[in-house]
Protein backbone atom coordinates (compact mmCIF):
# COMPACT_ATOMS: atom_id res chain seq x y z
CA UNK A 1 0.00 0.00 0.00
CA UNK A 2 1.10 3.55 -0.85
CA UNK A 3 2.90 4.89 2.28
CA UNK A 4 3.67 1.86 3.74
CA UNK A 5 7.27 -0.08 4.44
CA UNK A 6 7.17 -3.58 2.68
CA UNK A 7 8.37 -6.15 6.14
CA UNK A 8 10.22 -9.41 6.43
CA UNK A 9 6.97 -11.49 6.34
CA UNK A 10 5.64 -9.69 2.76
CA UNK A 11 8.85 -10.43 1.80
CA UNK A 12 9.21 -14.43 2.52
CA UNK A 13 5.57 -14.83 1.06
CA UNK A 14 6.23 -13.04 -2.21
CA UNK A 15 9.26 -14.74 -2.56
CA UNK A 16 7.78 -18.42 -2.03
CA UNK A 17 4.87 -17.48 -4.24
CA UNK A 18 6.79 -16.26 -7.77
CA UNK A 19 7.94 -20.21 -7.68
CA UNK A 20 4.85 -20.74 -8.70
CA UNK A 21 3.06 -17.47 -9.64
CA UNK A 22 3.77 -14.53 -11.14
CA UNK A 23 5.37 -11.43 -10.27
CA UNK A 24 2.17 -9.69 -10.92
CA UNK A 25 -0.50 -12.18 -8.38
CA UNK A 26 2.35 -12.64 -5.97
CA UNK A 27 2.96 -9.06 -5.64
CA UNK A 28 -0.93 -9.07 -4.88
CA UNK A 29 -1.03 -11.34 -2.43
CA UNK A 30 1.64 -10.71 -0.75
CA UNK A 31 -0.02 -6.65 0.08
CA UNK A 32 1.85 -4.39 -2.24
CA UNK A 33 2.14 -3.54 -6.20
CA UNK A 34 3.73 -5.20 -8.99
CA UNK A 35 6.33 -2.84 -9.48
CA UNK A 36 7.50 -3.17 -6.25
CA UNK A 37 7.67 -6.68 -6.64
CA UNK A 38 10.28 -6.69 -9.64
CA UNK A 39 12.27 -3.97 -7.63
CA UNK A 40 12.20 -6.79 -4.62
CA UNK A 41 12.73 -9.70 -6.96
CA UNK A 42 16.25 -7.91 -8.78
CA UNK A 43 17.41 -7.33 -5.10
CA UNK A 44 16.21 -10.50 -2.65
CA UNK A 45 16.96 -8.57 0.11
CA UNK A 46 14.98 -9.17 3.31
CA UNK A 47 14.11 -5.37 4.90
CA UNK A 48 15.73 -5.75 8.35
CA UNK A 49 19.04 -6.66 6.19
CA UNK A 50 19.41 -3.27 4.48
CA UNK A 51 20.88 -0.29 5.28
CA UNK A 52 19.52 2.11 7.15
CA UNK A 53 18.22 4.77 5.41
CA UNK A 54 20.64 7.94 4.92
CA UNK A 55 20.80 11.07 6.83
CA UNK A 56 20.39 14.71 6.39
CA UNK A 57 22.76 15.47 3.70
CA UNK A 58 22.39 19.17 3.99
CA UNK A 59 23.28 20.59 7.68
CA UNK A 60 19.78 21.75 9.69
CA UNK A 61 19.49 25.31 9.89
CA UNK A 62 17.36 25.25 13.10
CA UNK A 63 19.82 23.00 15.13
CA UNK A 64 20.61 26.03 17.25
CA UNK A 65 17.92 28.04 17.83
CA UNK A 66 14.76 25.70 17.55
CA UNK A 67 15.52 23.88 21.37
CA UNK A 68 17.11 26.77 22.80
CA UNK A 69 14.49 29.67 21.56
CA UNK A 70 11.40 28.66 19.48
CA UNK A 71 10.36 25.73 21.87
CA UNK A 72 10.57 28.27 25.32
CA UNK A 73 8.34 30.66 22.73
CA UNK A 74 5.69 28.17 22.01
CA UNK A 75 5.42 26.75 25.43
CA UNK A 76 4.93 30.89 26.46
CA UNK A 77 2.19 31.38 23.82
CA UNK A 78 0.93 27.77 21.92
CA UNK A 79 -1.23 30.09 19.78
CA UNK A 80 1.68 31.89 18.47
CA UNK A 81 2.25 31.43 14.84
CA UNK A 82 4.69 29.92 12.97
CA UNK A 83 4.90 33.00 10.09
CA UNK A 84 5.34 35.23 13.77
CA UNK A 85 7.85 33.16 14.80
CA UNK A 86 10.09 33.12 11.03
CA UNK A 87 9.76 36.53 11.60
CA UNK A 88 11.46 36.87 15.01
CA UNK A 89 14.16 34.58 14.40
CA UNK A 90 15.28 36.29 11.16
CA UNK A 91 15.71 39.88 13.12
CA UNK A 92 17.05 38.00 16.10
CA UNK A 93 19.59 36.22 13.54
CA UNK A 94 20.13 37.80 9.89
CA UNK A 95 22.66 35.42 8.85
CA UNK A 96 19.50 32.87 8.46
CA UNK A 97 18.14 32.23 4.67
CA UNK A 98 15.36 33.22 3.78
CA UNK A 99 13.75 29.70 2.40
CA UNK A 100 13.46 28.16 5.84
CA UNK A 101 9.68 29.26 6.70
CA UNK A 102 8.48 25.57 5.75
CA UNK A 103 10.74 24.29 7.59
CA UNK A 104 9.82 26.25 10.73
CA UNK A 105 5.98 25.77 10.05
CA UNK A 106 6.53 21.98 10.00
CA UNK A 107 9.17 21.93 13.11
CA UNK A 108 6.76 23.88 14.94
CA UNK A 109 3.71 21.66 13.96
CA UNK A 110 5.25 18.43 14.19
CA UNK A 111 6.28 20.06 18.06
CA UNK A 112 2.50 20.85 18.69
CA UNK A 113 1.61 17.48 17.89
CA UNK A 114 3.65 15.81 20.77
CA UNK A 115 3.51 18.68 22.74
CA UNK A 116 1.26 20.89 21.94
CA UNK A 117 -2.58 21.56 23.93
CA UNK A 118 -5.30 19.65 23.73
CA UNK A 119 -7.48 21.12 20.95
CA UNK A 120 -11.56 20.76 21.26
CA UNK A 121 -13.08 17.63 20.18
CA UNK A 122 -16.36 17.73 17.62
CA UNK A 123 -18.48 14.65 18.26
CA UNK A 124 -20.69 14.05 15.11
CA UNK A 125 -24.22 13.36 16.04
CA UNK A 126 -26.87 10.72 14.68
CA UNK A 127 -30.15 12.70 14.19
CA UNK A 128 -33.44 10.63 14.53
CA UNK A 129 -36.70 11.69 12.03
CA UNK A 130 -38.86 14.66 13.20
CA UNK A 131 -36.54 15.42 15.54
CA UNK A 132 -34.27 18.25 15.19
CA UNK A 133 -34.87 21.94 12.94
CA UNK A 134 -32.33 24.58 12.45
CA UNK A 135 -32.83 28.48 11.75
CA UNK A 136 -29.84 30.81 10.62
CA UNK A 137 -29.48 33.65 8.93
CA UNK A 138 -26.63 34.20 6.15
CA UNK A 139 -25.12 37.65 4.41
CA UNK A 140 -26.22 37.35 0.85
CA UNK A 141 -24.66 40.88 0.15
CA UNK A 142 -22.03 39.27 -2.08
CA UNK A 143 -24.12 37.77 -4.56
CA UNK A 144 -24.65 40.92 -6.41
CA UNK A 145 -28.32 40.82 -6.79
CA UNK A 146 -29.51 44.19 -8.23
CA UNK A 147 -33.13 45.22 -8.02
CA UNK A 148 -33.96 47.51 -10.72
CA UNK A 149 -30.69 48.42 -11.09
CA UNK A 150 -30.22 49.01 -7.28
CA UNK A 151 -27.81 47.04 -5.50
CA UNK A 152 -29.92 44.84 -3.18
CA UNK A 153 -28.52 44.51 0.44
CA UNK A 154 -30.02 41.56 1.92
CA UNK A 155 -30.04 38.37 4.02
CA UNK A 156 -30.84 34.47 4.04
CA UNK A 157 -33.22 33.46 6.65
CA UNK A 158 -32.22 29.62 6.10
CA UNK A 159 -34.44 26.71 7.75
CA UNK A 160 -33.26 23.31 7.72
CA UNK A 161 -34.46 19.69 8.75
CA UNK A 162 -31.62 17.57 9.97
CA UNK A 163 -32.41 14.11 8.83
CA UNK A 164 -33.77 14.71 5.91
CA UNK A 165 -32.17 18.01 4.60
CA UNK A 166 -35.48 19.70 3.93
CA UNK A 167 -34.81 23.43 2.91
CA UNK A 168 -36.85 26.55 3.47
CA UNK A 169 -35.49 30.11 2.30
CA UNK A 170 -36.50 33.72 3.18
CA UNK A 171 -35.29 36.82 1.48
CA UNK A 172 -34.70 39.33 4.67
CA UNK A 173 -34.21 42.87 4.46
CA UNK A 174 -33.71 44.09 7.53
CA UNK A 175 -31.05 42.58 10.15
CA UNK A 176 -31.26 39.09 12.31
CA UNK A 177 -34.39 40.38 14.02
CA UNK A 178 -37.69 38.65 16.30
CA UNK A 179 -40.09 39.64 13.25
CA UNK A 180 -37.97 37.99 10.12
CA UNK A 181 -37.13 34.62 12.78
CA UNK A 182 -40.98 34.59 13.25
CA UNK A 183 -41.99 34.98 9.65
CA UNK A 184 -39.41 32.27 7.84
CA UNK A 185 -40.27 29.97 10.63
CA UNK A 186 -43.66 30.02 10.19
CA UNK A 187 -43.36 30.28 6.12
CA UNK A 188 -41.16 27.33 6.46
CA UNK A 189 -43.40 25.35 9.11
CA UNK A 190 -46.51 25.92 7.11
CA UNK A 191 -44.61 25.17 3.64
CA UNK A 192 -43.42 21.65 5.63
CA UNK A 193 -46.94 20.74 7.14
CA UNK A 194 -45.85 20.11 10.15
CA UNK A 195 -43.56 20.79 13.17
CA UNK A 196 -40.29 18.96 14.48
CA UNK A 197 -39.79 18.17 18.13
CA UNK A 198 -37.09 20.75 18.66
CA UNK A 199 -36.11 24.09 16.85
CA UNK A 200 -32.40 25.43 17.21
CA UNK A 201 -31.25 28.76 16.64
CA UNK A 202 -28.13 30.80 16.94
CA UNK A 203 -29.28 33.04 19.94
CA UNK A 204 -29.85 35.94 17.20
CA UNK A 205 -27.21 37.38 17.66
CA UNK A 206 -28.10 40.41 15.99
CA UNK A 207 -31.20 40.67 17.44
CA UNK A 208 -29.61 40.78 21.09
CA UNK A 209 -26.88 43.05 20.64
CA UNK A 210 -27.16 46.30 22.31
CA UNK A 211 -30.52 45.26 24.13
CA UNK A 212 -30.91 45.78 27.45
CA UNK A 213 -31.27 42.97 29.77
CA UNK A 214 -35.21 43.47 30.07
CA UNK A 215 -35.33 43.96 26.42
CA UNK A 216 -33.59 40.59 25.17
CA UNK A 217 -35.29 39.08 28.52
CA UNK A 218 -38.56 40.04 26.09
CA UNK A 219 -37.10 38.60 23.09
CA UNK A 220 -36.44 35.20 25.17
CA UNK A 221 -39.83 34.97 25.74
CA UNK A 222 -41.52 35.88 22.80
CA UNK A 223 -38.95 33.56 20.76
CA UNK A 224 -40.36 30.89 23.63
CA UNK A 225 -44.14 31.66 23.57
CA UNK A 226 -43.26 31.36 19.34
CA UNK A 227 -41.67 27.68 19.76
CA UNK A 228 -44.90 26.90 22.39
CA UNK A 229 -46.99 27.81 20.10
CA UNK A 230 -45.79 25.07 17.43
CA UNK A 231 -45.10 22.51 20.20
CA UNK A 232 -41.17 22.68 19.66
CA UNK A 233 -38.15 22.90 22.58
CA UNK A 234 -36.65 26.30 21.33
CA UNK A 235 -32.89 25.86 22.05
CA UNK A 236 -29.96 27.70 21.14
CA UNK A 237 -26.34 27.00 20.54
CA UNK A 238 -23.46 28.62 22.23
CA UNK A 239 -22.57 32.30 20.99
CA UNK A 240 -19.73 32.29 18.69
CA UNK A 241 -19.22 28.57 18.30
CA UNK A 242 -20.77 27.60 14.96
CA UNK A 243 -19.88 23.98 14.67
CA UNK A 244 -22.76 23.34 17.47
CA UNK A 245 -25.18 24.68 14.10
CA UNK A 246 -23.22 22.65 11.94
CA UNK A 247 -26.36 21.21 10.41
CA UNK A 248 -27.18 24.32 8.74
CA UNK A 249 -23.82 26.51 9.02
CA UNK A 250 -22.11 23.79 6.13
CA UNK A 251 -25.63 24.30 4.56
CA UNK A 252 -25.47 27.88 4.11
CA UNK A 253 -22.30 27.63 1.74
CA UNK A 254 -23.85 25.25 -0.63
CA UNK A 255 -27.29 26.80 -0.79
CA UNK A 256 -24.89 30.39 -1.87
CA UNK A 257 -22.96 28.56 -4.24
CA UNK A 258 -26.23 26.96 -5.60
CA UNK A 259 -27.60 30.73 -6.06
CA UNK A 260 -24.62 32.03 -7.79
CA UNK A 261 -24.29 29.34 -10.00
CA UNK A 262 -27.61 29.98 -11.08
CA UNK A 263 -27.47 33.63 -11.50
CA UNK A 264 -24.44 32.94 -13.93
CA UNK A 265 -26.40 30.53 -16.34
CA UNK A 266 -29.33 33.33 -15.58
CA UNK A 267 -27.17 35.22 -17.43
CA UNK A 268 -28.14 38.84 -15.57
CA UNK A 269 -28.59 39.13 -11.50
CA UNK A 270 -30.92 41.90 -11.80
CA UNK A 271 -34.56 41.79 -10.63
CA UNK A 272 -37.64 43.84 -11.36
CA UNK A 273 -38.58 43.37 -8.04
CA UNK A 274 -38.26 42.47 -4.25
CA UNK A 275 -40.93 40.06 -5.06
CA UNK A 276 -39.57 38.27 -8.48
CA UNK A 277 -36.11 37.93 -6.78
CA UNK A 278 -38.15 35.93 -3.77
CA UNK A 279 -40.16 33.78 -6.37
CA UNK A 280 -36.43 32.93 -7.47
CA UNK A 281 -34.89 32.00 -4.19
CA UNK A 282 -38.40 29.76 -3.76
CA UNK A 283 -37.83 27.93 -7.12
CA UNK A 284 -34.55 27.68 -6.40
CA UNK A 285 -34.90 25.54 -3.19
CA UNK A 286 -37.90 23.80 -3.86
CA UNK A 287 -35.86 21.95 -7.45
CA UNK A 288 -33.18 21.26 -4.32
CA UNK A 289 -36.16 19.47 -2.59
CA UNK A 290 -36.92 17.68 -4.89
CA UNK A 291 -33.34 16.00 -4.77
CA UNK A 292 -34.32 14.42 -1.68
CA UNK A 293 -38.09 14.25 -1.54
CA UNK A 294 -38.35 10.07 -0.60
CA UNK A 295 -36.53 11.55 2.86
CA UNK A 296 -38.64 14.45 2.73
CA UNK A 297 -41.86 12.79 2.20
CA UNK A 298 -40.63 9.69 5.42
CA UNK A 299 -39.49 12.47 7.93
CA UNK A 300 -42.92 14.30 7.17
CA UNK A 301 -44.73 11.56 9.19
CA UNK A 302 -42.83 11.92 12.26
CA UNK A 303 -43.76 15.79 12.41
CA UNK A 304 -46.25 16.96 15.09
CA UNK A 305 -49.23 18.43 13.31
CA UNK A 306 -49.74 22.19 13.01
CA UNK A 307 -52.02 24.09 15.05
CA UNK A 308 -54.82 26.04 13.40
CA UNK A 309 -53.32 29.31 12.69
CA UNK A 310 -50.38 31.09 12.88
CA UNK A 311 -49.34 33.33 15.44
CA UNK A 312 -47.98 36.98 15.29
CA UNK A 313 -44.68 37.50 13.31
CA UNK A 314 -44.75 41.20 13.84
CA UNK A 315 -44.10 44.05 16.56
CA UNK A 316 -46.87 45.73 17.51
CA UNK A 317 -45.76 49.73 18.17
CA UNK A 318 -47.93 53.06 19.11
CA UNK A 319 -46.65 56.17 17.25
CA UNK A 320 -48.34 59.46 17.14
CA UNK A 321 -48.59 61.50 13.95
CA UNK A 322 -46.53 64.92 14.50
CA UNK A 323 -47.38 68.54 12.77
CA UNK A 324 -45.06 67.18 10.37
CA UNK A 325 -47.01 64.98 8.94
CA UNK A 326 -45.32 61.25 9.94
CA UNK A 327 -44.38 59.55 12.61
CA UNK A 328 -40.84 58.25 13.74
CA UNK A 329 -40.28 55.14 13.71
CA UNK A 330 -37.17 53.04 14.50
CA UNK A 331 -34.97 55.84 13.18
CA UNK A 332 -37.25 56.29 10.27
CA UNK A 333 -39.25 59.20 9.58
CA UNK A 334 -42.50 57.64 7.40
CA UNK A 335 -45.58 60.46 6.27
CA UNK A 336 -48.91 59.80 6.25
CA UNK A 337 -52.30 61.77 5.00
CA UNK A 338 -52.44 65.41 7.11
CA UNK A 339 -55.65 64.18 7.96
CA UNK A 340 -53.95 61.58 10.57
CA UNK A 341 -52.14 64.73 12.44
CA UNK A 342 -52.31 64.19 15.98
CA UNK A 343 -53.79 60.69 16.38
CA UNK A 344 -52.49 57.49 17.32
CA UNK A 345 -52.03 54.72 15.58
CA UNK A 346 -50.83 51.31 15.82
CA UNK A 347 -48.13 50.08 13.39
CA UNK A 348 -47.30 46.48 12.85
CA UNK A 349 -43.77 45.82 11.97
CA UNK A 350 -43.08 43.06 9.46
CA UNK A 351 -39.51 42.87 7.68
CA UNK A 352 -40.32 44.88 4.53
CA UNK A 353 -43.36 46.77 5.73
CA UNK A 354 -45.37 48.22 8.16
CA UNK A 355 -49.00 48.10 8.78
CA UNK A 356 -50.99 50.85 9.88
CA UNK A 357 -54.30 50.58 11.94
CA UNK A 358 -56.43 53.62 13.81
CA UNK A 359 -58.20 51.43 16.35
CA UNK A 360 -59.31 48.33 14.72
CA UNK A 361 -59.57 49.77 11.37
CA UNK A 362 -56.72 49.45 8.61
CA UNK A 363 -55.60 52.40 7.55
CA UNK A 364 -52.86 51.75 4.73
CA UNK A 365 -49.56 49.90 4.47
CA UNK A 366 -45.95 51.29 4.26
CA UNK A 367 -43.24 49.75 2.96
CA UNK A 368 -39.77 49.15 5.75
CA UNK A 369 -37.62 51.81 5.87
CA UNK A 370 -34.13 51.67 7.64
CA UNK A 371 -31.71 54.20 9.24
CA UNK A 372 -28.52 54.36 7.00
CA UNK A 373 -25.60 52.87 7.76
CA UNK A 374 -23.89 55.96 8.79
CA UNK A 375 -26.16 56.07 11.73
CA UNK A 376 -28.22 58.96 10.35
CA UNK A 377 -32.38 58.82 10.11
CA UNK A 378 -34.08 57.12 6.91
CA UNK A 379 -37.55 58.63 5.51
CA UNK A 380 -40.11 56.56 3.82
CA UNK A 381 -42.07 59.81 2.06
CA UNK A 382 -45.10 59.90 -0.54
CA UNK A 383 -45.10 62.94 -1.80
CA UNK A 384 -48.61 62.76 -2.38
CA UNK A 385 -49.67 62.83 1.60
CA UNK A 386 -47.97 66.39 1.38
CA UNK A 387 -48.09 68.04 -1.60
CA UNK A 388 -51.37 69.73 -0.96
CA UNK A 389 -49.16 71.97 1.74
CA UNK A 390 -45.89 72.25 -0.47
CA UNK A 391 -48.57 73.95 -3.14
CA UNK A 392 -49.09 76.79 -0.39
CA UNK A 393 -45.51 76.79 0.88
CA UNK A 394 -43.09 75.93 -2.58
CA UNK A 395 -39.99 77.50 -0.97
CA UNK A 396 -40.00 74.77 1.50
CA UNK A 397 -38.59 72.36 -0.74
CA UNK A 398 -35.38 73.90 -0.97
CA UNK A 399 -34.19 72.85 2.55
CA UNK A 400 -36.77 69.83 3.36
CA UNK A 401 -35.43 67.47 5.65
CA UNK A 402 -36.51 64.22 3.51
CA UNK A 403 -36.30 66.42 -0.03
CA UNK A 404 -34.31 63.50 -1.79
CA UNK A 405 -36.71 61.23 -0.17
CA UNK A 406 -39.80 63.06 -1.70
CA UNK A 407 -39.22 62.66 -5.35
CA UNK A 408 -40.67 59.22 -6.61
CA UNK A 409 -38.54 58.43 -9.46
CA UNK A 410 -34.47 59.74 -9.68
CA UNK A 411 -35.74 61.89 -12.85
CA UNK A 412 -37.57 64.26 -10.87
CA UNK A 413 -34.54 64.74 -8.54
CA UNK A 414 -32.38 65.37 -11.42
CA UNK A 415 -35.15 68.29 -12.92
CA UNK A 416 -35.16 70.21 -9.83
CA UNK A 417 -31.56 70.20 -9.93
CA UNK A 418 -31.64 72.02 -13.62
CA UNK A 419 -34.09 74.17 -12.40
CA UNK A 420 -32.97 75.45 -9.62
CA UNK A 421 -29.40 75.79 -11.59
CA UNK A 422 -31.09 77.92 -14.27
CA UNK A 423 -33.83 80.03 -12.10
CA UNK A 424 -33.95 81.84 -9.44
CA UNK A 425 -34.61 79.26 -6.21
CA UNK A 426 -38.54 80.92 -5.66
CA UNK A 427 -39.25 80.25 -8.89
CA UNK A 428 -37.72 76.53 -9.46
CA UNK A 429 -39.11 75.68 -6.00
CA UNK A 430 -42.87 76.22 -7.47
CA UNK A 431 -42.17 74.73 -10.54
CA UNK A 432 -40.79 71.71 -9.31
CA UNK A 433 -43.98 71.87 -6.42
CA UNK A 434 -46.48 71.99 -9.22
CA UNK A 435 -44.64 69.16 -11.34
CA UNK A 436 -45.53 67.20 -8.75
CA UNK A 437 -48.92 68.34 -8.15
CA UNK A 438 -49.28 67.68 -11.98
CA UNK A 439 -47.93 63.70 -11.13
CA UNK A 440 -50.27 63.47 -8.44
CA UNK A 441 -53.88 65.32 -9.72
CA UNK A 442 -53.49 63.78 -13.19
CA UNK A 443 -52.12 60.46 -12.24
CA UNK A 444 -49.79 60.58 -15.05
CA UNK A 445 -46.56 59.79 -12.49
CA UNK A 446 -44.54 57.65 -14.75
CA UNK A 447 -45.61 59.32 -18.21
CA UNK A 448 -44.17 62.49 -16.98
CA UNK A 449 -41.09 61.35 -16.07
CA UNK A 450 -40.33 60.32 -18.99
CA UNK A 451 -40.77 63.33 -20.46
CA UNK A 452 -38.94 65.11 -18.37
CA UNK A 453 -36.11 62.79 -19.00
CA UNK A 454 -36.36 63.49 -22.58
CA UNK A 455 -36.12 67.51 -21.36
CA UNK A 456 -32.85 66.41 -19.94
CA UNK A 457 -31.71 65.22 -22.69
CA UNK A 458 -32.39 67.74 -24.88
CA UNK A 459 -30.80 70.14 -22.86
CA UNK A 460 -34.14 72.11 -22.52
CA UNK A 461 -36.03 73.01 -19.23
CA UNK A 462 -39.65 71.23 -18.70
CA UNK A 463 -42.64 73.76 -20.29
CA UNK A 464 -45.58 73.67 -17.27
CA UNK A 465 -48.32 75.36 -19.64
CA UNK A 466 -47.60 72.74 -22.18
CA UNK A 467 -47.19 69.73 -19.83
CA UNK A 468 -51.09 70.85 -18.23
CA UNK A 469 -52.22 71.26 -21.62
CA UNK A 470 -50.85 67.24 -22.59
CA UNK A 471 -52.49 65.98 -19.44
CA UNK A 472 -56.38 67.95 -19.62
CA UNK A 473 -58.48 68.06 -18.81
CA UNK A 474 -57.92 69.63 -15.84
CA UNK A 475 -59.72 68.37 -12.97
CA UNK A 476 -60.51 71.76 -11.43
CA UNK A 477 -62.58 72.76 -14.94
CA UNK A 478 -64.45 69.45 -15.64
CA UNK A 479 -68.42 70.92 -15.50
CA UNK A 480 -70.64 70.27 -12.56
CA UNK A 481 -73.46 67.83 -13.53
CA UNK A 482 -76.92 67.82 -11.25
CA UNK A 483 -78.21 64.68 -12.00
CA UNK A 484 -82.51 65.42 -10.98
CA UNK A 485 -84.29 62.36 -9.29
CA UNK A 486 -87.60 61.72 -10.65
CA UNK A 487 -90.39 61.60 -7.44
CA UNK A 488 -91.27 58.24 -6.33
CA UNK A 489 -95.08 58.71 -7.54
CA UNK A 490 -93.85 58.42 -10.97
CA UNK A 491 -93.09 54.98 -10.41
CA UNK A 492 -96.60 54.19 -9.44
CA UNK A 493 -97.52 55.54 -13.26
CA UNK A 494 -95.74 53.20 -14.84
CA UNK A 495 -96.84 49.94 -12.49
CA UNK A 496 -100.72 51.89 -13.39
CA UNK A 497 -99.64 51.36 -16.94
CA UNK A 498 -98.31 48.33 -17.23
CA UNK A 499 -101.11 46.38 -15.62
CA UNK A 500 -103.46 47.69 -17.92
Amino acid sequence: MPGRHVTDHQMRLFMKLRHSEGVAIASAKAGFSAATGHRLAAGAVLPSRRKASRGRRRPDPLVDIFDAEIVPMLEAAPALRAIAIYEEMRRRHPDLPSGIRRTIERRVRAWRAEHGPEREVIFRQTHAPGRLALSDFTDCGDLGVTIAGVALAHRLYHFRLAWSGFAHAHVILGGESYVALAQGLQNALWALGGAPVEHRSDSLSAAFRNLTADARGDLTLRYDALCAHYGMAPTRNNRGVAHENGAIESAHGHLKAAIRDTLLMRGVRDFDDVAAYRRFIDELVAARNRRVATRIDAERLHLQPLPGARTADYEEVIVTVTSSGGFTLRKVFYTVPSRLIGHRLRARLYDDRLDLFIGGTALMTLPRGRATASGKHGHVVDYRHVIHSLRRKPMALLGLVYRDALFPRPVYARTFERLCAALPERTACRTMVELLALAHERACEATLAVILDQCIADDVLPDLAELRGRFAPDPATLPVVTVRLAPLASYDVLLTGAAA
